[in-house]
């Protein structure tokens, strides 16, 4: 009978470790009231100085738009996020940070980084690199959207 290891399958692997990292950087915007969904929003409207539509929030975390829906109303009720209207299509709400928004952003920033510094510490640069070619291959063959532009 052919049997799974769940500990050497790929998917599970990659999950678990998400999971890891995710829940060690949740201890540092949790001190502002914040958990993942409502981390993710900020992390992305963060990358832009331009408001973003919850729709590429949604299509660049890989979060269902309930949960992003929920995180925006959390973040607007906390005074870090705040809805525009589009002037192109009236139907679509455009986000941004708010100056208070931008600023728990940039206080986060260091901290994150530090801890993910932390969490790959024990990578040489070669295997850094590696990781970071492997997983860039693994997002492109399953067609994540890239969130520069």
């Amino acid at each position: 009978m052919d049997r799974l290891d769940l500990l050497r399958f790929v998917p599970f692997r990659l999950n678990r470790l998400a999971a890891e990292f995710s829940n060690a950087l949740a201890a540092d915007y949790a001190r502002f009231g914040i958990d993942i969904p409502e981390w993710r929003v900020m992390a992305t409207l963060g990358m832009h100085d331009e408001p973003r539509s919850a729709n590429y929030v949604v299509r660049c975390t890989r979060t269902h738009k309930s949960r992003i829906s929920r995180a925006v109303s959390q973040l607007t009720e906390l005074g870090f996020v705040e809805r525009l209207e589009s002037g192109d299509d009236r139907r679509e709400i455009m986000l941004q940070l708010t100056p208070k928004g931008r600023e728990v952003y940039e206080e986060l920033l260091p901290l994150l980084r530090a801890r993910e510094e932390k969490l790959l510490s024990g990578l040489s640069p070669a295997q850094s690199s590696a990781l970071d070619d492997i997983m860039l291959t693994l997002e492109r063959s399953l067609g994540l959207v890239s969130c520069k532009k």
